[in-house]
């Protein structure tokens, strides 16, 4: 099969425009959809659907997708191996990451990558609602979790310490709690997993945070929303050291409980599906956030 039909598959099958495809690729429509044409032949199945409103992905065309992608990233690796010029640098990477990690740490460092990898084009995905790496057909993507999916590899960025926090009106209403029991007297600031969380102090005691036991009057699903909210005093929430490190640091969201720790060690990874090869361009970028962004001191306490 000829790579650059493969490619010109992929893109088309992304964008789901043909002719849009062929011009990234420096091709014209009628030379973009007979080379399409000849795949199909090849393959002896229909991979889009072709109307004069839309394109579309037929099964078949879903069900080849990933090996198409797999035979391109294979391909780019072995040029690579062999010292290809340019060779990653080039093409679009699509990332999915949560969406208030990305805007506090990712977005900023946007220009630098560019500037960097001015041939690389990322396609972001940002949400702070779970998603699946694989059925997404993402090439890389940002989990904060222990690294539990056998059908993913990743490489650690870094840890992802969590803390109960409130803001000072908060406390100087509803009183600073000193004892994990305290806590079923106070507002929470929940995500919809409403789980109870095991507590650990530093001499040892275990606790229950349950938030069933709590009042829960605001639940989100968003860390920027999840960050506001406990800065205007709605209540107490956990959140993670790299989404309120400037609140803690300028004094408007408060440490609570500070001898006590969640007992659970949460790390943010860098996945991407283990069938898939580490293509050069997925490389480029894990090295530069790691360079970037792993384990950064503020994040830690």
């Amino acid at each position: 099969m000829d790579t650059d039909h493969l490619r010109l598959f992929a893109m088309a099958a992304e964008r789901l425009n043909i002719s849009a495809a062929g011009r990234e690729l420096g091709l014209a429509p009628a030379v973009a959809s007979a080379r399409l044409a000849k795949l199909e032949t090849e393959l002896g199945v229909e991979l889009l659907r072709r109307t004069t409103r839309k394109v579309s992905l037929s099964l078949e065309g879903a069900d080849f997708l990933p090996y198409a992608r797999e035979i391109l990233a294979q391909s780019e690796a072995a040029q690579a191996a062999l010292g290809g010029k340019g060779v990653g640098a080039h093409g679009t990477l699509r990332f999915a990451a949560p969406s208030s990690f990305a805007q506090l740490h990712i977005m900023p460092l946007l220009p630098e990558f560019q500037t960097l990898f001015p041939d690389l084009t990322l396609d972001l995905r940002l949400s702070d609602t779970s998603f699946d790496a694989i059925e997404g057909s993402f090439d890389l993507a940002l989990r904060s979790a222990p690294l539990a999916d056998s059908s993913l590899k990743g490489r650690k960025l870094s840890d992802d310490t969590r803390v109960l926090c409130a803001s000072p009106s908060y406390l100087e209403t509803h009183g600073t709690p000193t004892h994990p029991s305290d806590l079923s007297n106070h507002r929470f600031i929940a995500w919809s997993n409403l789980e109870p969380r095991e507590l650990l102090s530093t001499e040892g005691e275990i606790a229950k945070l349950d938030p069933q036991t709590m009042t829960c009057r605001t639940i989100v699903d968003d860390g920027d929303a999840q960050r506001e909210a406990t800065v205007s005093g709605i209540g107490v929430s956990i959140s993670s050291l790299w989404n309120i490190e400037h609140e803690i640091a300028a004094g408007r969201l408060v440490h609570v409980l500070p001898n006590w720790s969640l007992n659970e060690r949460t790390l943010l990874w860098l996945v991407y599906p283990r069938s898939n090869v580490l293509t050069p361009k997925t490389r480029i970028f894990i090295d530069f956030l790691i360079k970037r962004l792993g384990n950064r001191s503020a994040w830690s306490i």
